[in-house]
Formats: C-alpha cells, structure tokens, sequence
C-alpha cells in the first residue's frame, strides 16, 4: 500500500517547532541545486536563518511556505507597495519561489502560486508582477502555465558562472478592473 504524501500551504507571521530550521534546509537544497530566488551559493546558516526571521517582520510581505507530510518544503513571498506609493496599491511582486528538490513534482509550486495569488485577492490587488532567470526553466514553465504573461527582457539581468543571464518579466491581471 502506497501511502498519499500530505500537502499544504500557508501563510506565515512566526515560526514554530521545526518550522525555521525546514525552510533553512529547503532553500539551501534548492539554492545548492538551481541557484534558487537570487542566491547563487547558500550562504552560512546564521544568514539564512536571519533573512526568513527578517521576511516575516516586514508587513509589506507575506511568506506562504508548502509542507509536504508536514515539513516545510517550499516558500514564495508576496511583497506589497510601501503605504506611500498610491498609485502601485494595486499591485504585487511575486518573489523567492522554491521546492526543496526532495519535494518536487507533488505540485507543491503550483500551490504556492495558486496560495500568493489567493493571499493577494484577498487584498485587493488586481496585478501580480514577477521576474525570473531564463536559466529557470521550470520555475518559467509553472508562471507561463498558472497564465502569467512575459511582456520583458533584460539582457543582462543577473551574473551567473561569470557570464551575464537574461532576466524575463511577467505579470498577471488577478481580477479586471471595474467601472
């Protein structure tokens, strides 16, 4: 008998039990695999432990971490406009998406799209923004599928093994402005 692995997402204001110490291990692994959300090399424990603390601090964003049979095992973060940008009040970023390697192909990425996109409706916002590497191709193939729409390129968008990536832009109309 094969057991079904249990599957959630959340949203996150403070860290409990095992809780700081999975995501630390999760995102090492997909940094140390793919280069994950902007890290190249994973930085020293105390580093990755202070920046998920310092995510959770900040009100303009949301951390929505996956757990697969109750570890976590994935993160992306919504990152609203500061109060003083009116004009932006009605947009998002969808940044740092990962799946720890070990968790991949449960769809545990497609949940955490479907959980930033939830958490920014409930909001009011109307678009979601997001950029990625071209060298992310399943993280591409998972925005493009979920109906994001690259309207850019950056040509030198990040530095990787020395030589310069391109960067591609998305986003996605959540709702259609009224009247």
């Amino acid at each position: 008998m094969t057991l079904t692995p249990i599957k959630s997402v959340e949203r996150t204001t403070a860290f409990a039990g095992t809780d700081l110490d999975d995501l630390c291990e999760a995102s090492a692994e997909a940094i140390n695999t793919d280069g994950g959300f902007g890290w190249l090399k994973t930085p020293k424990r105390h580093l990755l432990e202070s920046y998920w603390k310092g995510i959770v601090l900040v009100p303009e964003r949301h951390l929505i971490v996956a757990r697969l049979d109750g570890t976590v095992a994935g993160a992306v973060q919504l990152t609203r406009p500061p109060r003083s940008a009116e004009a932006q009040a009605h947009q998002a970023v969808l940044t740092s998406l990962f799946v720890a390697p070990w968790a991949r192909s449960h769809g545990l990425g497609r949940m955490l799209v479907q959980a930033a996109e939830d958490t920014a409706r409930a909001a009011n916002v109307v678009v979601v923004n997001l950029d990625v590497r071209e060298t992310q191709d399943r993280a591409i193939g998972l925005f493009e599928e979920a109906g994001y729409i690259r309207w850019g390129t950056h040509p030198a968008y990040a530095r990787v093994a020395g030589g310069l990536v391109c960067g591609f832009y998305y986003y996605k109309i959540l709702d259609p402005v009224g009247p």
